[in-house]
């Protein structure tokens, strides 16, 4: 692995787990046994165009992710589940949803960096694109897609949170049963 994907690599781990604000450089620096100069290298811009590299790492891998799980599965409601309960035996497994979480970013920077919030905003228009296109592929029109795309996102956002307040993978569980049911009540 080269330096700057290590870097961000490591920095996404820490700002996942501590947020933007209480993951100093130093710390990075510390962890990926690099000099200040070799990040700077990188990232001339510091610590905000990092973790906008990191969010942008993050929206490759969970678009792929999601992406491979709706090709596999013939339609949303499946794709869905199978998401879903991916993410909930990864939760039971890991005890954290580290790959998928990224909201405590967005509340946390969003306000204050119009790059960040762009960044974040690029990744919820791909995930909602996904299920949206896969919607529209089950017979849903255009408009009803949107809509039920972004509930999804937001069902599926607030559900990975809230695993990770309760410390349980139950919220994802119950997601997992009441969308499907709510795709087939929109038909």
């Amino acid at each position: 692995m080269d330096t700057k994907s290590l870097i961000i690599d490591i920095a996404t781990t820490l700002f996942q787990q501590k947020g933007y604000k209480g993951t100093g450089l130093n710390e990075i620096l510390k962890v990926c046994n690099i000099t200040k100069g070799s990040l700077y290298h990188h990232f001339p811009n510091g610590k905000e165009e990092l973790l906008i590299a990191c969010l942008q790492s993050m929206e490759e891998a969970i678009t792929t992710d999601i992406e491979d799980i709706f090709k596999r599965n013939q339609s949303t409601q499946e794709a869905i589940q199978a998401m879903i309960e991916k993410l909930a035996t990864d939760f039971d497994r890991e005890g954290t949803l580290t790959g998928y979480t990224f909201s405590s970013m967005v509340s946390e920077m969003a306000s204050l960096s119009e790059p960040v919030r762009n960044a974040c905003s690029n990744l919820y228009t791909k995930i909602q694109g996904i299920y949206s296109n896969k919607l529209v592929a089950d017979g849903f029109s255009t408009e009803a897609a949107h809509s039920i795309a972004l509930m999804m996102t937001a069902s599926i956002e607030g559900g990975m949170m809230l695993c990770l307040t309760q410390k349980s993978s139950e919220p994802l569980k119950i997601i997992s049963h009441v969308l499907p049911n709510l795709l087939k009540e929109n038909r």
